[in-house]
């Protein structure tokens, strides 16, 4: 049976857990609420960068800086109190040195390290745990964390931008601007709470993009991996501009020349061939999850699109249309000429909205829930 009040505190902490998502990567976005044993709010916090306090001590501090004890109150996490000791102590050791008497979490931490490790540790010490509120919210708000932690494979997200027609460029190959500021400003948000930013090398070539996040105050730039099979990224390409960002060039061939100049640009180049002289996309993204990458947002053209999708490496898609026909031009996708409608790549719409005055559409290719394995 549901309890109204634990799911209730449970979509507080959730709203919390969102304000971390852009922060915290690779870590889960995590919120807490304590509850005193009045029965009212005595502390929040949520996850902080990497190497910084996680939800729960931030909650436990902000409790403390309010003068509210918190012997015999009730915090509200969604995901399971850490047990290990990383860059800070373990959670569930801060809850019981606080006199927490219960917890409700809404998921069992994916993580090895963790994986009821924190909630054993709770009960060992006389602290009620129950589990399951809003697990499927807490789920999906952390989709990239918990497919890299089951899978070893990042979450992958496609973001287009085309007509209403389905036309990403004229021709002539003039593309900007299709959609509007706000759609722009709005992918830059799906920019920023990516691990890594991924092109291909003709969208460097054709664009010559910075691919960075451009709002203000983010807290960090996602990294960005280029394929670039044949290693033609342009030393001059505006990319490198962007200070301080991580650049992984992968490549299907080897050469010491444009391998060093690549590095000495700031590049990291990593041999990854794969079939047709192409790199290899599963295994790219194998590497981007060891590297601790949880979301991948690909702005690619459609042959680099195209190709993640064949290989059934793509989870999510989020395409904004505007409300314009072009007629001719460069299309969305890439893909094989189907003989059968069944073996199209089929989608579930998860969410249609108005951002300015396109339209913002989320689909997830069907028969992938989050965390499922797509290779």
């Amino acid at each position: 049976m549901v309890d109204l009040a634990d799911e209730h505190w449970m979509q507080q902490a959730l709203a919390l857990a969102e304000q971390a998502r852009l922060a915290c990567p690779p870590n889960p976005a995590v919120g807490c609420v304590l509850v005193g044993a009045g029965g009212a709010v005595i502390g929040r916090g949520f996850t902080q960068p990497v190497g910084q306090a996680h939800a729960e001590v931030m909650a436990l501090r902000d409790a403390a800086r309010q003068g509210h004890s918190t012997k015999d109150a009730t915090a509200y996490v969604t995901l399971e109190p850490c047990a290990h000791q990383g860059h800070t102590g373990p959670c569930c050791d801060a809850l019981i040195a606080a006199g927490v008497a219960r917890v409700v979490s809404a998921l069992q931490d994916p993580n090895p390290l963790v994986a009821g490790k924190g909630f054993d540790r709770l009960r060992a010490a006389g602290v009620a745990v129950d589990v399951g509120p809003s697990a499927a919210a807490a789920r999906d708000l952390n989709v990239g964390f918990f497919k890299r932690m089951e899978q070893g494979l990042p979450w992958v997200r496609v973001k287009v931008a085309c007509s209403l027609d389905g036309r990403t460029a004229l021709p002539n190959g003039v593309s900007q601007w299709i959609t509007s500021p706000e759609a722009r400003t709005d992918g830059q948000l799906w920019r920023a709470r990516a691990s890594v930013v991924l092109t291909g090398v003709d969208t460097v070539l054709r664009d010559d993009p910075l691919l960075n996040v451009r709002l203000a105050e983010v807290p960090r730039q996602p990294a960005l991996a280029i394929a670039d099979s044949r290693l033609r990224t342009p030393l001059v390409a505006r990319l490198w501009r962007v200070a301080g960002r991580t650049v992984l060039v992968y490549s299907a061939i080897q050469d010491a020349g444009r391998e060093r100049a690549l590095r000495e640009r700031g590049a990291e180049v990593i041999a990854l061939p794969g079939a047709h002289g192409r790199v290899d996309l599963a295994l790219l993204l194998r590497d981007l999850a060891r590297r601790e990458a949880n979301e991948v947002h690909v702005e690619a053209g459609a042959t680099l699109t195209g190709a993640l999708l064949r290989a059934h490496l793509v989870d999510e898609l989020l395409l904004y249309q505007a409300p314009v026909l072009l007629g001719a031009g460069a299309g969305v996708l890439a893909l094989d000429e189907f003989s059968r409608l069944e073996d199209g790549v089929w989608l579930d719409w998860t969410a249609v909205d108005r951002v300015g005055p396109d339209l913002r559409l989320r689909a997830r290719v069907r028969g992938v829930p989050p965390g499922a394995v797509t290779t």
